[in-house]
């Protein structure tokens, strides 16, 4: 149902595909950010990057079910 409705929005699977390895370096660069703040910021810096790295495998799996819509 999701992924119907995403495919006929106009999303395909190598747009997700890239948005997951977009969410990749984004995961990075904010961990690498969390090394720079100082100690008081540094646990929320480190949950955002976390946080942010659940995205990746979802956005995959999203982008094969869309392939098999394809």
């Amino acid at each position: 149902m999701v992924v119907g409705l995403l495919h006929r929005v106009g999303l395909r699977s190598s747009h997700l595909h890239l948005m997951s390895l977009g969410a990749v370096g984004l995961c990075i660069g904010l961990w690498i950010r969390a090394k720079t703040v100082d100690q008081t910021e540094r646990g929320n810096a480190e949950r955002r990057a976390l946080f942010v790295g659940l995205w990746p495998p979802m956005l995959w799996l999203i982008g094969d079910a869309l392939r098999l819509c394809e």
